[in-house]
């Protein structure tokens, strides 16, 4: 009898699982689906083509696949390289706290390109990622005029403190925060526009308006100070870096395929404005799918004319850990990492830096989301990334950023799913 399996069956998105195949004939030819459907009702896939062992078995960790959506042994692949049947959807965990993903892994006879309703399984299998552990609490925080999601790690703390943001799409997003916390950080997961009563365009960064955030972080009795983290991505990696600029609570700083110029937007904080440099929207491209390539709307930060535009960096008296996508199509990461790192305390920043890696650099189980549609854009907007690079890179950086976090912030509790 063919039996499926996956180990364990309950897990953290982050974390890796074993897939393996009994049953078959020695050498069988059979085709691994994994499939999940979304909060929106989006239906992702992958699947690969392998042939069974002289046991009769398969398991994408010691065999390779031989074609689908990656080729080669990738333990992790059918889960790393799902791709949405309607293009342009970003496989985004919204009911972080509420539910898993539930991915389904199938395994049919012989080569399937595509399966229908009437293709029936030699056998299945569920799988539950979870974007929080056991125990975890979500507090929705409306406090003042700070907007978002406190995630506290079960048992009596104190926890480090970590804020995090996302970028120019706004709103509030959670699973990273989520998986954080599950590493034993106290993690705010923070809005900053078109939430709830903020902004609904983001017109000005306000500094104080952080700055509130990380004090009402630190106020928390199962928040251990006296510093905390911020880790950001894009938009919100320019705000991270201009917090760990100017506010002294903010010792270890994520920076993630951000710029180190204020961009669309000026900083105000106190009395000090910084202004920012425009963007060129004229010289947006369309690409062969329809889909908008910005690259090019940046100007070069390096013109002595935007030279008032900088965040004035070389204030930052924390640590920097600069992660740079080197495939990213959004903008210039590596340009923007090293202009940072050129003015900053020689000690004070790293750069990791990965080739083919796209913009939406995430936890490991986000698979690339290398074009997708996102609000306040008419058509879809290219982040870049070749799947098989952005993967591994994935992997590494998250490894690192958890690293990074608990040598700045001080040791974490140990959760377990």
């Amino acid at each position: 009898m063919v039996e499926v399996t996956v180990t364990p069956q309950s897990s953290l998105a982050d974390r890796p699982v074993q897939v393996q195949v009994r049953g078959l004939s020695p050498s069988q030819l059979v085709t691994l689906r994994a499939s999940l459907t979304d909060e929106h009702g989006e239906c992702f896939q992958a699947r690969a083509f392998f042939r069974a062992d002289g046991a009769g078995e398969v398991d994408p960790g010691r065999h390779a696949a031989l074609g689908g959506s990656y080729a080669g042994v990738w333990p992790m692949g059918l889960f790393w390289f799902l791709q949405p049947d309607t293009l342009f959807r970003r496989l985004v965990k919204r009911d972080v706290a509420g539910s898993p993903f539930l991915v389904r892994l199938e395994v049919f006879d012989g080569l399937r390109l595509v399966t229908g309703p009437q293709d029936q399984p030699l056998a299945s299998c569920e799988a539950e990622r979870w974007y929080v552990c056991p125990g975890m609490q979500r507090v929705p925080i409306r406090e003042g005029r700070v907007r978002g999601a406190l995630f506290l790690p079960p048992g009596p703390g104190p926890f480090p403190g970590v804020i995090d943001l996302f970028g120019g799409a706004g709103g509030l997003i959670e699973f990273r925060a989520g998986l954080l916390a599950s590493r034993g950080f106290a993690v705010l997961a923070l809005a900053f526009f078109a939430y709830d009563d903020l902004p609904r365009t983001l017109a000005q960064l306000d500094l104080e308006y952080f700055e509130e955030a990380a004090e009402l972080l630190l106020r928390h009795p199962k928040v251990r100070g006296p510093g905390l983290g911020v880790v950001g991505v894009s938009k919100g990696a320019e705000v991270a870096l201009a917090m760990a600029t100017f506010l002294p609570q903010v010792v270890a700083t994520v920076w993630i395929n951000g710029t180190a110029f204020l961009h669309g937007n000026p900083l105000v904080y106190k009395d000090l404005r910084i202004p920012p440099i425009p963007y060129y929207t004229e010289r947006v491209i369309f690409t062969e799918v329809g889909a908008l390539d910005n690259s090019a709307i940046f100007a070069d930060p390096r013109d002595p004319a935007y030279s008032a535009s900088a965040i004035p960096v070389e204030k930052i008296r924390g640590k920097v850990l600069f992660v740079v996508g080197e495939a990213d199509r959004s903008f210039n990461s590596k340009l923007f990492a090293e202009l940072a790192m050129a003015r900053m305390p020689p000690e004070s920043g790293r750069v990791l830096s990965y080739p083919g890696a796209g913009h939406l650099i995430e936890p490991p189980g986000s698979p690339l989301c290398s074009i997708s549609s996102i609000r306040g854009t008419p058509r879809p907007v290219v982040w870049g990334g070749e799947a098989q690079a952005h993967a591994k890179a994935q992997e590494h950086s998250w490894r690192e950023i958890i690293q990074f976090l608990e040598h700045h912030l001080g040791p974490t509790a140990t959760m377990k799913l």
